[in-house]
């Protein structure tokens, strides 16, 4: 063992903690090491992978956020002479300023229930992604997302559906994502079979279920 690996494992191990700040994190939630999490919150069973940065975003429950996730990065104002921050943030992104004028706040975005987000994708600030939906690796998303869609690309474009439009309206209908974990326990040899598992929740809705208490 080589004093250069144990020197890189060292700062591997310490440059890797994740920074959060000012936001509500579900119990059963996770936010993986490298990662950035400032004034955002995150549902049941979600979790963000490593070295993402997410800023004045509220995440569903459910959701897959793979490596190097951004969201509501920094704003920078085009119609200013200086696109520079150190005109108008006091840390400055160089470490010094110049003035501290103000600059309108991130709009915050949205990572419905259920998502998929692959590797290195960027969601622009103010954007919403529907439950449901899927983003492709290395995707930049600058506009909505409709539940359920499929989108890759950059700028980021739908190239197809999950399900059809009535199997779609059923699944947003259904709310599957507010049961408790008791009740999904019981319906996850469905979970393969949309049609079927649709069915097991209307019976539930309507013989009577628990709804899921927010863990934060």
């Amino acid at each position: 063992m080589t004093l250069g690996y144990l020197y890189s494992k060292f700062f591997k191990i310490v440059l890797r903690g994740k920074s959060v700040l000012n936001s509500q994190i579900d119990k059963t939630a996770k936010i993986y090491s490298g990662t950035e999490f400032y004034d955002s919150s995150i549902g049941r069973h979600s979790y963000v992978g490593y070295d993402s940065e997410v800023h004045s975003c509220d995440i569903g429950s459910f959701c897959s956020i793979a490596n190097g996730f951004v969201v509501g990065g920094a704003k920078h104002p085009l119609d200013w002479v200086s696109t520079s921050p150190i005109f108008y943030n006091v840390r400055g992104g160089s470490g010094s300023h110049l003035g501290n004028l103000e600059i309108e706040p991130l709009k915050r975005s949205t990572i419905g229930h259920d998502v998929w987000i692959g590797n290195r994708v960027t969601v622009m600030q103010g954007v919403n992604v529907g439950i449901g939906a899927v983003i492709g690796a290395g995707s930049v998303v600058t506009k909505d997302i409709p539940p359920y869609a499929v989108v890759a690309g950059c700028p980021g474009k739908v190239i197809k559906y999950r399900f059809d439009e009535e199997t779609i309206e059923c699944l947003l209908k259904s709310e599957w994502w507010s049961l408790d974990d008791e009740k999904l326990v019981e319906m996850f040899q469905y979970i393969n079979n949309p049609h079927e598992f649709l069915t097991k929740v209307e019976m539930i809705r309507i013989y009577g279920g628990k709804k899921s208490q927010t863990n934060r």
